[in-house]
């Protein structure tokens, strides 16, 4: 079997793809999703008119409804995402760090955007 610091035990990814959990040093290796370069902002048109939502999307196409249609998420919710495991994971930076400076700017609610605000 195969060590994998991103697997944990019990994981479906153990059993059938032969991975095991090995931490690092005693930490979880939880996978930030912000935090690699596949997470998109994306501009979510509002109604009819030049004003927009943020949101999210994966560009490597990981997160999926269960009919198989793209899922993008609210840009203020972007900090909640992560996975066990994600084998096109390009991480951005140190993961603490940033995570820790992305949710002091997040946005607390979903906020409804137009071209002439900053």
């Amino acid at each position: 079997m195969v060590a994998f610091p991103g697997v944990k035990k019990g994981d479906p990814m153990e059993a059938s793809h032969g991975l095991s959990f090995q931490p690092k040093n005693g930490t979880s290796s939880k996978i930030y999703c912000a935090n690699c370069s596949n997470c998109k902002l994306v501009r979510d048109a509002h109604g009819g008119s030049d004003r927009y939502y943020l949101r999210v999307r994966c560009a490597a196409g990981k997160w999926r409804k269960k009919l198989g249609e793209e899922k993008i998420y609210k840009y203020f919710t972007v900090a909640r995402r992560s996975l066990a495991y994600c084998d096109t994971y390009e991480p951005m930076g140190d993961p603490k760090e940033f995570m820790r400076e992305l949710k002091k700017s997040l946005p607390i609610k979903d906020e409804v955007y137009s071209p002439t605000s900053y």
